[in-house]
């Protein structure tokens, strides 16, 4: 099914014109993308290396491998099914690269291709002709939006850009609450989204960033809000492992557990007070038939 493809993990790579290409999204990556630089050359390929986490550890990967410049559509080659319309968020977050390797302000791409996965960092925030644009192109060549993959900014999503957005999206409405400042903008936008069915509003909920009471807070108003969160531990941009950083009262177990009680909907049969991460056999037999 298109739409369904699956995502590289944040690492692809391939040869063309005797060119081997390195696409790195994620800084845990490098170590391996490293060696593959290193395979490729043994080849005899020249190496290029470029993506997000090259933005923030270049050095890392210099001596093996040309870093930087661009390579048109390389989002398709982590997903066949994904694109992007548009570079950059206005917004500025402190955790998020974007801005920093993007900018600030929109680069518009009109002539993206169209399909099903749409991967622009901040929708509504882009200008309405231009969202227009979008829309329209999907229209015009009958490809479904099965998934808004960075989603919506709640502070710039209204009524206006939910009439223009409704008649395409087939996926899920998916919007960030960073922080207990994003309240009010969220909760707005979880009202306006009452009809629509609670696993289709997916809320990213940033953990680790706050002490633990606010975090698991902002997971408890998205579930009475009507929707789903889906909770993302924070971790330093730079990291070379794939661990959250631990901050305020927090431990990595209980990052760890509070993600996994969110993410796996535990939130549906037990409050966060009374999960376990282990129980009895019986008890986690009856928890996936009630799943099912």
């Amino acid at each position: 099914m298109r739409g369904r493809a699956p995502w590289s993990g944040g690492l692809a790579h391939w040869v063309e014109d005797g060119v081997a290409y390195l696409s790195i999204a994620f800084t845990w990556r490098i170590p391996e993308a490293y060696s593959l630089a290193v395979f490729y050359r043994a080849q005899g390929f020249k190496v290029r290396a470029g993506g997000p986490a090259t933005f923030v550890r270049r050095r890392d990967l210099e001596d093996v491998a040309e870093v930087g410049g661009e390579y048109p559509d390389a989002v398709s080659r982590h997903n066949r099914d994904a694109t992007v319309a548009s570079r950059g968020c206005p917004v500025g977050c402190w955790f998020c690269i974007v801005p920093k390797m993007e900018g600030k302000d929109f680069t518009l791409l009109p002539d993206f291709p169209v399909r099903p996965v749409l991967c622009d960092n901040n929708l509504s925030a882009l200008p309405a002709d231009f969202q227009d644009h979008i829309v329209a192109r999907y229209k015009a060549e009958g490809v479904p939006l099965l998934d808004a993959n960075s989603g919506f900014e709640p502070r710039t999503f209204d009524d206006e850009v939910f009439r223009r957005w409704e008649p395409i999206n087939r996926g899920p409405w998916r919007f960030a609450y960073d922080d207990q400042d994003d309240g009010p903008h969220v909760e707005r936008v979880m009202k306006m989204l009452g009809h629509v069915r609670s696993k289709l509003k997916r809320v990213y909920v940033l953990i680790g960033n706050e002490p633990v009471a606010s975090c698991l807070d902002r997971l408890n108003r998205v579930i009475a809000w009507g929707g789903e969160p889906h909770a993302q531990p924070f971790i330093k941009l730079n990291a070379l492992e794939k661990r959250p950083h631990v901050r305020h009262d927090w431990t990595p177990q209980l990052l760890t557990d509070m993600a996994r009680w969110s993410n796996q909907r535990r939130w549906k049969y037990v409050e966060f007070s009374g999960y376990r991460r282990s129980f009895k056999t019986r008890e986690r037999s009856d928890l996936q038939g009630a799943m099912i």
